[in-house]
């Protein structure tokens, strides 16, 4: 019998479940992590509104939040959900207002920092461009053709 290992960090483990970051390596995730600020808010928090600039993105480690567009269109997100993480890459207004549903314990993470590490690290850079691409090519093949 081997000996049991512990669980690893919490922030790594959710990281992992992130589209965006799901073809980083642990390595790689720790140091997104790394990065990152965990912060706690009550429900009812608006933590981003459409239309406005963005400057980071959310981790979501626990808890609920629901995106709307124009007040309509919810999507409800959970644990292991990214939100807002186009301003990662690219400085553009909100495309949705994102409301936490109940207590939420979040990773936030600021773009300075991640342009920061994408320049450092060109491994997260092609991870997360591949990503990228993954998400245009489903958002592609599920539009109809005319």
């Amino acid at each position: 019998m081997g000996t049991v290992r512990g669980r690893g960090d919490p922030k790594v483990q959710r990281l992992a479940q992130v589209q965006l970051f799901s073809n980083c390596s642990k390595r790689d995730l720790a140091r997104i992590a790394a990065l990152g600020d965990e912060v706690d808010v009550s429900a009812g928090k608006v933590l981003m509104r459409q239309g406005e600039p963005g400057h980071e993105a959310f981790v979501i480690m626990d808890g609920r939040a629901k995106a709307s567009v124009r007040g309509k269109k919810a999507v409800h997100m959970g644990p292991g959900e990214c939100f807002g993480e186009m301003a990662l890459l690219h400085a553009a207004p909100r495309s949705a207002t994102v409301t936490a549903e109940s207590d939420m314990h979040l990773l936030v993470l600021s773009s300075r920092e991640f342009s920061t590490l994408l320049a450092d690290v060109p491994s997260v850079a092609r991870n997360v461009l591949a990503a990228m691409a993954e998400r245009v090519r489903d958002a592609e093949s599920a539009q109809p053709h005319h």
